[in-house]
């Protein structure tokens, strides 16, 4: 897997004043499984150490000038962010990772002054704006916003799903192993969007009868746009019960209440997620249910990440 990440997170002494904002998560866990496409437009426009930048709003539009001399550099700061948007589109990249708060990487955190040089709102920095027009379905957050384990289990979970759709597709699939992907994808779908996950049924259902190269691009732009949305608790607690519905011919009366007792507990906050879906792992390959164990919900990432371990990683 390839991340995209502001070359700051991962150690290297191109802040403006000359430091770094080395992010260990980065780095230290997903490192294990990810190679590093570094960027910064910043370093790459006026070099390290450099006067700070600020984003400016005049009632036209948004342009960066320099803190300490007022200059406006916008076409500068323009013109490397085009380059490095370049650098990394070249790479098969699964997602990308900004630093809050830039004025080039701010993923809507970046300070917008006026005129007058008072705050006015916060928005998307110079390079963050070109990345979401131009690489919509590609995985994006700011690692201040992937300290919320909520925030920050989703985003894992999207960039390996991604990873995975790309993966699919460079096996050159037909119509079957399609319709087996989407099966594997049935839960996590649904704990995102259920509408969405109907929709996909229904674009590999092909009722229409279009050829497979425009079916599976139907089914990779939606399916992108799926893996996007935020899990919510209500979401997942409806999905683990019908996770449980398919043990329900199985399991003896003591397991059945303590895998119930489990999701009740985890959708009142009082253990985290992984308990209940360890419990229906555990059933599901006692009694040899094999489209349980096909799911890609019971797995979507390496469990060493132990992100669902968190109480906090459900909202």
């Amino acid at each position: 897997m390839y991340l995209a990440v502001s070359g700051c997170l991962l150690g290297e002494n191109i802040r403006y004043n000359g430091g770094h904002t080395h992010d260990r998560f980065i780095t230290d866990a997903l490192g294990k499984y990810a190679q590093f496409v570094s960027f910064c437009p910043e370093h790459l426009a006026f070099g390290t150490p450099r006067d700070s930048l600020r984003l400016v709003s005049d009632k036209e539009s948004v342009t960066v000038h320099n803190n300490k001399t007022l200059e406006d550099i916008t076409s500068r700061l323009i013109e490397t962010s085009k380059a490095e948007l370049d650098k990394i589109s070249q790479q098969p990249i699964c997602g990308i990772i900004l630093k809050a708060k830039s004025p080039s990487c701010g993923l809507g955190s970046a300070v917008i002054y006026r005129t007058n040089g008072y705050a006015q709102s916060k928005g998307d920095g110079v390079f963050a704006k070109m990345c979401k027009e131009h690489l919509p379905l590609v995985p994006i957050e700011e690692e201040a916003r992937l300290i919320d384990p909520w925030l920050r289990e989703n985003f894992i979970m999207q960039i390996f799903a991604y990873e995975d759709f790309e993966t699919f597709k460079a096996t050159h699939p037909a119509m079957k192993e399609l319709v087996t992907f989407h099966q594997s994808y049935k839960f996590m779908l649904q704990s995102k969007n259920d509408q969405n996950y109907r929709k996909l049924g229904n674009i590999v259902a092909n009722q229409a009868k279009k050829p497979f190269e425009e079916i599976l691009l139907d089914y990779e732009v939606l399916f992108k746009q799926t893996i996007g949305h935020k899990s919510s608790i209500a979401k997942t607690r409806n999905v683990l019960e019908h996770m449980a519905g398919f043990l329900k011919k199985c399991i003896n009366d003591v397991e059945k209440r303590t895998l119930h007792d489990q999701i009740h507990d985890y959708a009142h906050k009082i253990i985290p997620l992984i308990t209940p879906l360890s419990t229906l792992h555990m059933l599901a390959k006692e009694y040899q249910v094999e489209y349980l164990l096909d799911q890609k919900f019971l797995h979507p990432y390496p469990k060493e990440l132990a992100l669902r371990s968190d109480i906090r990683s459900g909202k």
